[in-house]
């Protein structure tokens, strides 16, 4: 694109980088240096000269002499070749790459990607983009303020000129000089309206460059594009192009590889693809400009509206337009009934939408009232949304329809007569026409290749004819609330979409097709099984039953399926064994399948399956053949209540990461729980019967055990929480939670257990982060950087995670600080006199622990900490502990609770928040500590801190704690 600084960023590498050659040689203006009388071999002479360093350089054979080529290969050169617009530039220039030294660069700037890509590699080349939104703010501030400030008003309205420029430079140059003189907010707004209505010479002389390198063919194209086709689907834009007798795909690359248009990606309703057309709002403008350079009379294309009405008012019909594109809006405010085009004998497309609407006119919209209406037979494309009529003028043939686009109209059923069907009809898209209640004849539409009925509420069936239409691969029938039938499918069709239909059984044509690629049949209610024929449907992704509740059998699947989701499907007992044959399958879910009983044995591993979800289903037992899916990473049973028993077999899982119990009916864990090395969550909250906890695994940082009301012995992990000591590699979470509120019925070992583990647990991340920390400073971690398995284990971002976000966290129930917290208080404040060198080397930071009384989920728990000096100095540190999630769901009902936990992000503060905090912290000899309860809803606090402790951490005392676990273990 023209402006887009090219030249400019090529300048700024060739000044940088020019010093590492032996000679350097820019040729600007290469296409326009070219045009000129011998013009391109005088440039060739100057590159050879420049890099000979020889003057009077004289040329004038085809190639370049052989003597001159070997001292040509002798020199390493730094080469730009600025705004090339043609091949053979290039072969002059350049020739081959054999022509310079080893070493040598050669850059080019082009406005054709295309002629790039047939010299050097894709890799190579590189797309500047526009400027971002502050450089370019900032760029237009300069040239429409100079070295003054904006004010408001102008700040919003220069980002209205930003966004239209879109970080094109040069426009953001001119435009910002022509605004230097405009003062108020209204000399802005008149000018805004101005710039936009008249496009600046300037830059429409830069940019339409472009357009005078394109042909004949692809002109004809860009106009089309920019005056009607912005924005929408490629798919899309290809049928109208080639309806209007041009190559619409080679058209389309073309203008692509000239900078005019760009692919961006998106979804329009109705189309399949995700690809659409863009355009630089500046070239469309430009190309707006260039199809109205005509007088009306003789314009081929209109789509400014009041150009149309004035055709229409006027009865100038019979001109030579070809495409027209209307917004029905602004006909209707100039109260046009009479909308014949039946004159225009060359119209070929027409367009009629409604682009400006105000937010909600859906709801209030009235369909305009058209006294007369009619179409020349001419007519290819017709795409009128809300079409106001319930048929098509009977006048008008479609025998030379190929695109029709009804989208949320009037229309009722048959559109033509049956003796006159669309014969060259490729799409028709009739979505959301709500009074359809039949498929209009297309049963002479042999080229149809896309049909869109989405949302069609009225519509009860397809016709059997659907099947001989061999060119169809795309049929969306979603919404169709009331449709029950759906015929055999052609074999050609690759998109069918069927989700929210009232179907109650699929074709056995469509289970067996081999050519369907996406086939939607989510929330189909009605649908009570799949065909029992062989499948050979080539889905690859998700393939989802979502919402068939009726469903209550299937034997096989398409066998690429990498995700089967059957939520809610509640009719479904149990699972055919083919499943285990689905060799890609990833993931599988059956969530709030409520009457699911049996799970099938799993007959072979499966080294692909990662996520099982069976929450929400009556199974009562897991089959110990579960350790065949042996990449299984995520299990989730919650709220299986007749699950009672969990299998050993699921803990000799390797891979298995997290675990949810929660709401089912067991009573124990396996003590092979221990086993599973990288599980690292566990929830159980609301197991009403489980009534013990084993040793748990290493890696293990969130357990829930919330309301586990008939809990009564936790075994103290010490054993587990020994390893890894102070590798922060190991450690890889981020936080460590243990949640035992709720369980009244703990014995006294269990809670002495949990709050010793508490202490190793505390102890384990913070030496851990203390060693991460020192690991940082020494440099070890950047050295580390080129080792991919060391950071396959500890990203940068989780690096920094570490440094802000560390934390151990314990609740239980309970009315005692523990033991090893060395400093008490009753109340909810603690003064502690500080020794000496407390903050020598190797201070970990603090432990906390609080009691609190009938503590709700809707509170959150914070602390002060205030340090003062012999000298009368003090330093405040402010922070939020606990957050306590609101909701009855987890209402402990325990009369006291006790809270552990160690931060970092409060030892970051201490340390780096006084403004010399080693020198200051060496004088501190006293630390109060308030803890402050709050509700998170600004209701009423009637919670107490009724004791609460600190301990502090050090790195010494790291090893006897370790040493004390394990011998204790050992007795």
């Amino acid at each position: 694109m023209g402006g887009i600084g090219k030249t400019t960023l090529v300048d700024a590498v060739f000044h940088r980088h020019s010093s590492k050659f032996e000679v350097c040689c820019f040729l600007a203006n290469v296409r326009e240096n070219s045009e000129q009388t011998n013009g391109l071999h005088q440039l060739r002479n100057k590159l050879v000269g420049e890099i000979l360093k020889q003057k009077g350089v004289n040329i004038d054979t085809p190639s370049i002499p052989p003597h001159i080529q070997d001292r040509l290969r002798r020199t390493k050169a730094l080469i730009v070749l600025d705004d090339v617009n043609a091949r053979k530039q290039l072969e002059v220039l350049v020739g081959d790459h054999d022509w310079f030294c080893q070493g040598s660069r050669i850059i080019i700037t082009a406005r054709d990607k295309g002629l790039l890509e047939q010299k050097v590699d894709h890799e190579k080349i590189y797309n500047v983009e526009g400027l971002g939104s502050d450089d370019a703010f900032e760029l237009f501030h300069s040239h429409a303020f100079g070295n003054k400030s904006p004010t408001t008003d102008h700040t919003e309205l220069s980002r209205e000129v930003v966004d239209y420029v879109k970080g094109n430079p040069l426009a953001l140059k001119v435009m910002g000089s022509s605004f230097r003189r405009c003062k108020s907010k209204q000399e802005w707004e008149v000018q805004w309206k101005k710039v936009k209505q008249f496009p600046n010479e300037e830059i429409n002389q830069v940019l339409r460059i472009n357009y005078d390198g394109l042909g004949k063919h692809e002109k004809e194209i860009f106009l089309d594009i920019a005056c009607f086709h912005k924005g929408y689907e490629r798919y899309y834009v290809k049928e109208l192009l080639d309806s209007r007798d041009f190559f619409g795909e080679a058209g389309i690359n073309d203008l692509i590889d000239s900078s005019l248009i760009s692919i961006s990606k998106g979804v329009r309703l109705g189309m399949q693809s995700d690809e659409q057309i863009d355009m630089h709002d500046l070239v469309q403008e430009m190309g707006r400009a260039i199809a109205r350079e005509q007088r009306i009379e003789k314009r081929t294309r209109l789509f400014i509206s009041e150009d149309v009405y004035q055709v229409l008012i006027n009865n100038q019909r019979a001109l030579p337009a070809q495409a027209i594109s209307v917004d029905w809006n602004d006909i209707e405010n100039l109260h046009l009934k009479d909308a014949n085009f039946e004159k225009m004998y060359q119209l070929r497309w027409l367009r009629v939408g409604y682009y400006h609407h105000q937010s909600g006119i859906s709801s209030i919209f009235k369909y305009p009232i058209i006294v007369s209406l009619d179409f020349p037979n001419s007519l290819r494309c017709l795409d009128w949304y809300r079409y106001p009529l319930k048929s098509l003028p009977s006048k008008f043939s479609a025998q030379n329809l190929v695109v029709l686009s009804l989208q949320d109209s009037k229309v009722e059923g048959q559109l033509w007569n049956e003796d006159e069907g669309p014969v060259n009809l490729k799409w028709i898209c009739l979505s959301q026409c709500e009074d359809l209640t039949e498929v209009p004849n297309l049963s002479r539409s042999l080229k149809i290749e896309r049909i869109n009925l989405n949302g069609c509420q009225s519509l009860v069936e397809i016709p059997s004819y659907f099947q001989r239409l061999s060119k169809l691969t795309y049929l969306d029938l979603a919404l169709c609330y009331k449709l029950k039938y759906l015929p055999e499918m052609p074999c050609n069709l690759e998109f069918l979409d069927l989700s929210e239909t009232a179907i109650e059984e699929l074709p056995s044509s469509v289970w067996s097709h081999e050519k369907i690629s996406h086939l939607d049949i989510t929330n189909c209610r009605h649908l009570k099984s799949l065909p029992s024929n062989s499948c050979e449907l080539k889905l690859s992704g998700s393939f989802s039953l979502e919402g068939c509740e009726s469903l209550h059998e299937f034997w096989e699947l398409p066998k690429k399926t990498k995700a089967i989701i059957l939520y809610n499907c509640k009719n479904l007992v149990s699972l055919p064994t083919y499943i285990w044959k689905l060799k890609y399958l990833e993931r599988l879910s059956l969530f709030d399948c409520s009457n699911f009983q049996h799970f099938p044995e799993i007959s072979e591993a499966m080294e692909h399956l990662t996520f099982l979800k069976l929450s929400g289903t009556a199974v009562k037992e897991v089959p110990p053949s579960i350790g065949n899916l042996v990449a299984l990473r995520k299990v989730f049973l919650t709220n299986c209540k007749n699950l009672e028993v969990v299998p050993d077999d699921l803990f000799c899982l390797t891979s298995l990461q997290e675990l949810n119990l929660s709401w089912t009916k067991i009573k124990s864990i396996p003590a092979s729980i221990k086993q599973a090395a990288q599980l690292s969550c566990l929830r159980l909250s609301n197991c009403k019967s489980l009534e013990s906890l084993p040793e748990l695994p290493p890696l293990l940082r969130y357990l829930e055990a919330h309301r586990c009301t008939s809990l009564k012995t936790v075994s103290s992990s010490s054993t587990a929480l020994t390893q890894g000591w102070g590798e922060y590699i190991f450690s890889r979470g981020l936080h460590e939670k243990y949640i035992f509120s709720g369980c009244p019925k703990l014995d006294q070992d269990a809670r002495s257990n949990i709050m010793s583990d508490a202490q190793l647990r505390i102890m384990r991340m913070a030496n851990a982060f203390s060693k991460f920390k020192e690991d940082k400073i020494e440099g070890k971690i950047e050295q580390a950087s080129h080792d991919s398995e060391y950071m396959m284990m500890l990203s940068l971002s989780e690096q920094e995670s570490f440094r802000k976000r560390s934390f151990v966290a314990i609740r239980c129930s309970g009315n005692e600080i523990p033991n090893w917290v060395s400093h008490k208080s009753e109340g909810c404040s603690i003064k502690i006199e500080l020794p000496r060198d407390w903050f020598s080397t190797g201070f970990l930071g603090f432990a906390i622990s609080l009691v609190v009384s009938s503590t709700p989920w809707d509170m959150e728990i914070g602390c002060k900490y205030n340090f003062k000096t012999s000298n009368g100095e003090s330093h405040e540190v402010n922070h939020r502990l606990f957050h306590l999630l609101p909701g009855k769901f987890f209402e402990s009902g325990d009369s006291h609770e006790v809270f552990l936990g160690w931060y970092n992000h409060v030892f970051e503060e201490v340390v780096e928040g006084a403004p010399s905090p080693i020198a200051f912290y060496e004088l501190v000899t006293e630390v109060n500590v308030h803890f402050h309860l709050k509700s998170v809803f600004n209701k009423p606090c009637e919670v107490e801190v009724e004791k609460c402790g600190i301990c502090l951490l050090y790195g010494k005392d790291a090893e006897m704690i370790k040493q004390r676990a394990l011998s204790i273990k050992r007795l």
